[in-house]
């Protein structure tokens, strides 16, 4: 199977992202939501790459042949209520031609590898409920329900 000449059976590279990265993150995830999110991914890449912070952050590109097919951002926190320092895997993006090749699982797979050596030991991450596909991504790669609850309080009915 072949897509604009370049066949999909590509060989897949996993790299740090950098900022010649932002509009091929920008291009993948509006193949998702629908909307190209510049000052949003403007915003995180100046958090990720440009900016010096106390906190490991991990921002990774999955490369095949003709160029970036994948992106995954995560960063190591800390939280109150209880919580150590954890691993959170934030966004991950594949263009829809290289989905269900892996490419998301390789990705994941490096940045845990990359919080273990930070001394990591619990990678978390929150989806929305009925968002199957990306529950499913994750639960094939062994994540299962943690030991803290996600609650929210919507302002617009509170009195």
């Amino acid at each position: 199977m072949t897509r604009g000449g370049e066949r999909l059976d590509t060989v897949v590279r996993v790299r740090s992202l950098c900022n010649a990265d932002l509009e091929e993150v920008i291009r993948i995830d509006a193949l998702h939501t629908g909307e190209p999110k510049r000052d949003y991914w403007r915003d995180v890449f100046h958090d990720f790459i440009d900016a010096r912070s106390s906190r490991m952050r991990v921002g990774l590109a999955a490369d095949g042949d003709a160029g970036m097919i994948g992106f995954l951002l995560g960063e190591i926190r800390a939280f109150e209520f209880g919580s150590g320092p954890c691993g959170w895997v934030f966004s991950v993006g594949v263009d829809p031609w290289y989905e269900r090749r892996k490419v998301a699982s390789m990705l994941l797979a490096e940045c845990c590898s990359r919080f273990r050596g930070a001394g990591v030991d619990r990678v978390r991450t929150m989806v929305v409920r009925n968002n199957v596909p990306v529950l499913s991504f994750f639960r094939a790669n062994g994540f299962v329900a943690g030991s803290f609850a996600q609650l929210e309080l919507d302002l617009e009915e509170v009195v």
